[in-house]
């Protein structure tokens, strides 16, 4: 029974220190600093930005926003191989529909998907959204339509 209950403790032990590990090695938000398109410095308070898909992007100038606009993958395909976080402008989930903050669901759950930061409602909402990315994609504020 002792030989038990020590290696039940041992266990908990165990599996504290591993969340404890996982959670001190997640990777820390790395906000835009450059234009994706350029690589030049850009300033939220002055620069140029497009909203796309719920992410808030910054440019160097107008013409490097256009240039997203004519293959926005190709320029998020950038963003996530850099590590960028975008700044979010969801307010609602893209699935049910429900408010992200002082909705019913509590804390919203983010899901990083190809450059892009997606916030949900609540944790049965990323695998419906798995299933069928462009419909949800489509649904994200901004000046898109549907994905190509």
């Amino acid at each position: 029974m002792r030989k038990n209950l020590f290696a039940l403790l041992a266990a908990a032990v165990f599996v504290v220190g591993a969340v404890v590990a996982l959670a001190a090695d997640k990777p820390a938000l790395k906000p835009q600093t450059t234009c994706p398109v350029t690589g030049k410095a850009i300033d939220p308070k002055t620069s140029p930005h497009v909203d796309w898909q719920g992410q808030r992007i910054y440019f160097a100038d107008a013409a490097a926003a256009d240039t997203f606009r004519k293959d926005p993958e190709k320029v998020f395909a950038t963003i996530a191989a850099e590590g960028v976080t975008l700044q979010n402008i969801q307010t609602t989930c893209p699935v049910s529909g429900e408010k992200l903050e002082g909705g019913d669901m509590g804390e919203p759950v983010s899901v990083a998907y190809k450059g892009r930061t997606i916030k949900f409602c609540c944790p049965m909402c990323p695998p419906k959204f798995e299933k069928d990315p462009a419909k949800y994609l489509a649904k994200l504020p901004g000046e898109q339509g549907a994905p190509k």
